[in-house]
């Protein structure tokens, strides 16, 4: 979910000219290197990958890397704790409102009862993004870097 709120917010806590690492990478058994630059417990955005671009954490989510030579970037993330708590509650959140979300249905009535769910723009259903666009507003840039 880190992914799709940084993404949301085009922001992944980088300052370029310091974390951004550009050269040959290889991802071997879970590990890649080299990746000396990252500490344990930091989240890291792979870019340039044909089978890993994303965002991880090390230590924990490096077990999802497939096997890769690429060259691309490994962005280490300097990600905000309170930011880690704003995206822990959007996921608390989107697992308690689940079955609305992914429900087809706009609206439903039936004799003396009626519901409607909340609706963004353009009448879509509003989900994580309008719910918490208040508190993601700190966080937003207007470019990704």
């Amino acid at each position: 979910m880190i992914e799709q709120v940084c993404a949301k917010c085009k922001n992944y806590f980088v300052q370029p000219d310091v974390d951004i690492h550009a050269t040959y990478f290889k991802i071997e058994n879970g590990a890649i290197e080299p990746l000396s630059f990252v500490k344990d417990g930091q989240y890291y955005r792979i870019v340039g990958s044909v089978l890993n671009d994303g965002v991880y954490k090390h230590g924990v989510d490096d077990t999802e890397l497939q096997d890769e030579e690429f060259f691309g970037a490994v962005w280490s993330m300097r990600v905000p704790r309170a930011f880690i708590a704003l995206v822990e509650k959007i996921e608390d959140w989107c697992d308690t409102h689940a079955s609305a979300l992914d429900s087809p249905f706009q609206s439903e009535s039936f004799e003396n009862y009626s519901y409607t769910k909340q609706s963004g723009q353009n009448g879509a259903v509003a989900g994580w993004e309008a719910h918490f666009a208040n508190e993601l507003n700190a966080y937003r840039r207007l470019t990704v870097l």
